[in-house]
């Protein structure tokens, strides 16, 4: 077990994920600071892209939009999402965010607690080469990408 340690932990150290849409960058983890209740990160999302739809079977997703304007799908019913609001997302939910905006948009994500195991923290329910009306198959997660689980 990592013990947890304070920590600084800048943007341009962190690795971008792309796999699920967006750029995702998982800043404070278990393997970066030794977290053991949460992790928290940042989305990038450019204008027409989008965070593809998934769920998380043990943890709440706290998200906060710093700048850009977004649409969240919650359950398949879309909300907008604009700078400077929060929204709190249920486990089991299923979500995905789209830029609806003109311009970059930024979210800060927490996901707490953590999954029994990373792998297991986060399941797709579609790909990211289309944006389907409804709620698509889970697929698997793969090992190398189940730390980022937003």
């Amino acid at each position: 077990m990592i013990k947890a340690r304070p920590k600084i932990v800048d943007l341009s150290d962190t690795e971008p994920n792309t796999k699920r849409g967006g750029d995702l960058r998982a800043m404070l983890t278990p393997a970066t600071v030794g977290s053991t209740s949460g992790f928290m990160g940042v989305a990038i999302v450019q204008p027409g892209d989008r965070i593809g739809e998934h769920y998380h079977p043990y943890s709440e997703e706290f998200v906060y939009v710093v700048c850009g304007d977004l649409e969240v799908d919650l359950d398949g019913e879309p909300h907008p999402l604009r700078p400077e609001q929060g929204l709190m997302i249920p486990a089991y939910m299923r979500h995905r965010f789209r830029n609806v905006g003109k311009v970059e948009a930024r979210i800060v994500f927490h996901l707490g607690p953590l999954a029994p195991r990373p792998q297991l923290g986060h399941v797709d329910t579609e790909g990211t080469e289309a944006v389907p009306s409804g709620a698509g198959e889970p697929v698997a997660v793969p090992a190398d990408a189940a730390e980022v689980r937003s």
